[in-house]
């Protein structure tokens, strides 16, 4: 299982959270956010959203090569909900990443580095409950999505990568990662206005092409699948 949940295998622990947190702040230090607001499509969310983006290949850019339209890319590598990210002036706490407009869409993703930083995917029954309720009506998630509604907004809260038949550094997550997402849908089914996109059919088995070399973040090419998918959810709508 790949994206931003990390099952880390116990002799290399140490090393996979120390290469992400130094890989995140800087990115998150280094982000280039336009402020174009002649727009209606609104991005947020973690390195899945930012990877690439210094290249003009990540997902905001493929985006509206999909749609022929300008997205407002505000998303930022090592994202949290929860813990000291709140602390954040610079959009490691998700939330802050929002920027008030007449908002047609609002893409986020995130909840993956609250995994892996709090609890290593592990230890994350507590975690998750912050996070998200069983039933989806509660947690940091909902209550973000929530705000997001109030504006007027649909919003595509967006599931992870894997990598199926291609064994990476971050393969012990499968579990609560799919559990976070089981409860991300069952957040979504409960408004009309939400819809969950799952990536986990996304790659096909075996294929690296999709990853970086790191086997985490997406390629080119991935972030190009995943703005193809959620352009065809926006389509549809």
């Amino acid at each position: 299982m790949a994206g931003v949940f990390p099952g880390v295998f116990p002799g290399v622990l140490g090393r996979v959270w120390v290469f992400l947190l130094l890989a995140t702040t800087l990115a998150a230090c280094s982000a280039r956010i336009p402020e174009n607001t002649q727009t209606r499509i609104l991005l947020l969310g973690d390195s899945m959203m930012a990877a690439n983006r210094d290249e003009n290949a990540g997902v905001a850019a493929a985006l509206q090569q999909h749609l022929g339209e300008p997205v407002l890319d505000r998303s930022v590598s090592g994202a949290r909900y929860l813990g000291l990210a709140k602390l954040s002036g610079i959009g490691l706490y998700l939330p802050n990443q929002y920027r008030s407009g007449k908002w047609q869409w609002v893409v986020v993703n995130g909840g993956g580095n609250d995994l892996l930083l709090s609890c290593a995917c592990r230890w994350c029954a507590g975690t998750l409950e912050r996070l998200i309720s069983p039933d989806g009506s509660r947690g940091a998630v909902p209550d973000f999505v929530a705000q997001l509604r109030s504006t007027g907004a649909q919003v595509l809260y967006t599931g992870y990568l894997r990598t199926p038949g291609v064994t990476s550094p971050i393969e012990g997550c499968t579990q609560i990662g799919t559990e976070f997402e089981t409860r991300l849908a069952r957040m979504a089914a409960r408004d009309e206005g939400v819809r969950f996109v799952g990536l986990t059919d996304l790659v096909p088995m075996g294929a690296r092409s999709y990853h970086n070399i790191d086997l985490i973040h997406p390629s080119a090419k991935g972030s190009n699948a995943i703005a193809g998918r959620l352009a065809q959810v926006m389509a549809a709508r």
